[in-house]
């Protein structure tokens, strides 16, 4: 009777560690394929900046831009770079932070990108106009890696807060991490004004 019980209690141990060893496994998995979606953001977020250097560049070569909107744009892609976070840093203030400023250089590439309809020679220059196709084609490749980023933070937090993973979650310090975010007033439509004068 007494091996029995012995035998009940290693058999237990075992499946208990044997499942703690898989649930532990899962969170790794999670985590490092959140860290892989994270680097994939990164990758673009950085291709649009090295772009935007570029069609600075190009844009500067017209004497008589608007050196307004060109140091908006400096100093917003210089802002954006500026905040890098790790993976493991994506707490909701760290994503706030860098959205905010990623926010800024997309408002200003968009001035920037509207003030230009005053320059036909701008406008013509193929440089310009393959800078900004490229720009372009980025901006979608963005949304693209956020959607995909925040569907892999998804899949990873609700495997930390669903028991029983979140006693080994809370046993190893799997924190809950933050998505991407709608920017503030993306739900409300832009103004658009044909007033050509």
């Amino acid at each position: 009777m007494k091996k029995l019980g012995t035998l009940g209690i290693v058999g237990f141990l075992l499946l208990f560690g044997m499942y703690g060893c898989n649930s532990y496994n899962g969170l790794v998995e999670k985590d490092n394929n959140v860290e892989t979606l994270w680097a994939k953001v990164q990758t673009q977020y950085q291709r649009r900046a090295d772009l935007i250097g570029n069609l600075v560049k190009t844009v500067q070569g017209a004497a008589d831009f608007e050196k307004g909107t060109l140091t908006d744009v400096i100093e917003a892609r210089s802002k954006a770079t500026a905040v890098q976070l790790s993976a493991d840093e994506l707490t909701p203030e760290n994503m706030a932070k860098f959205q905010a400023a990623q926010d800024q250089l997309s408002g200003s590439l968009s001035r920037l990108l509207v003030s230009v309809e005053r320059y036909p020679d701008l406008k013509a220059n193929q440089n310009f106009l393959e800078l900004q196709a490229q720009i372009e084609g980025t901006e979608n490749r963005i949304s693209v890696a956020r959607n995909d980023f925040n569907a892999g933070v998804g899949d990873y937090n609700l495997s930390v807060r669903t028991f029983p993973n979140s006693l080994m979650a809370g046993m190893f310090g799997f924190a809950k991490k933050a998505f991407f975010e709608a920017s503030e007033g993306a739900q409300d439509a832009p103004d658009v004004d044909f007033d050509f004068k």
